[in-house]
């Protein structure tokens, strides 16, 4: 099969190499997937730099991905076969992902796609869109509440805006950093969208929440926005943390206790199994009904994987960034 993999950590176009490798067999209580597309994350990227110890000599990276099941090993049902999928976790505590023609995974990795949603679409659902429904939905939802969710233009948000909207938000505000990203999140749903390059952002959560503030901040990057949070959160508050972009955050103690507000952090590979299983089936109901946008920045060769990398990166991209890897030479 035709894949990209590196076998030490550094720079995209120093360490990844595509090329052959043999095609995986299924073992017990695993399928194989034709994979038809591979979603780039930030993980990714990070992860192929250095950011966590290599698992094995040869890295297939990437952990979203969507195609068809081709084969199944033993304990499988058969008449899996010839089922459109999508994939999570396909690089999670695996040396192979899914920036290839092919990834051997256990059944339960592989979710049914409904026929409504394409394999491109179905590359992003396993970080960013079970991230946007875990942020919105954990700790008894966000029913009535006002939410802000912090970069509504990235791949996380652009699902969270969606996500807080069908599970009755009362309120979605979502901040930016240009023009084209507030469209991008206006067309999603959002309410009312900051530019934080531009605007005040405390002073206009105040105006748009007629001062109470918001109930649950979705955050991207908490030491980028630790010291905002206490001037934008209402009283016991809650943030729900994904991500950060430096190893330590710091908070500012005494806005913070006066607040009363409350940090949840998660990581999307190690969601509970009960929560993972109320994500997967609260998303297959809203994929069959076309509740969901999907937002495909850009769809490259497998071929260019190391591009793709750095292009995710530098955040040049509104959307997700997708292998194509069903016509990979």
């Amino acid at each position: 099969m035709r894949a990209a993999w590196y076998e030490r950590t550094g720079p995209a176009r120093e360490v990844i190499v595509v090329g052959e490798m043999p095609t995986p067999t299924p073992g017990p209580g695993e399928v194989l997937v034709r994979l038809a597309a591979s979603g780039v994350n930030p993980s990714d990227w990070k992860a192929r730099g250095g950011s966590r110890p290599m698992l094995a000599p040869r890295i297939i990276p990437h952990s979203d991905g969507a195609g068809t099941i081709e084969a199944v090993g033993d304990g499988v049902d058969p008449a899996r076969m010839g089922e459109r999928v999508w994939v999570w976790n396909g690089q999670w505590q695996r040396a192979l992902g899914t920036a290839a023609q092919y990834i051997a995974l256990p059944s339960a990795q592989a979710v049914q796609l409904p026929a409504n949603t394409s394999f491109q679409a179905g590359a992003c659902f396993g970080i960013p869109a079970l991230t946007a429904w875990r942020a919105v939905q954990i700790d008894g939802g966000v029913a009535g509440q006002r939410v802000l969710v912090a970069g509504g233009a990235g791949a996380v948000g652009h699902y969270a805006i969606q996500m807080a909207k069908l599970l009755g938000a009362a309120q979605v505000i979502a901040t930016v950093s240009s023009p084209g990203k507030a469209a991008h999140a206006k067309a999603a749903g959002a309410d009312a969208v900051i530019d934080y390059r531009t605007q005040d952002v405390a002073a206009a959560v105040k105006e748009l929440t007629g001062g109470h503030g918001v109930d649950r901040v979705v955050e991207v990057d908490l030491a980028a926005n630790g010291a905002l949070l206490p001037t934008i959160i209402a009283k016991d508050g809650l943030c729900v943390c994904y991500g950060s972009g430096k190893a330590e955050a710091a908070l500012p103690f005494f806005p913070m206790i006066l607040s009363g507000a409350a940090v949840r952090f998660f990581i999307v590979y190690g969601l509970p199994d009960a929560a993972r299983a109320e994500g997967l089936a609260t998303m297959t109901r809203w994929l069959e009904a076309g509740a969901l946008q999907h937002a495909i920045g850009a769809v490259m060769p497998l071929e260019d994987c190391a591009e793709a990398h750095d292009l995710v990166a530098r955040g040049e991209v509104i959307g997700n960034v997708v292998l194509d890897c069903a016509s990979a030479l």
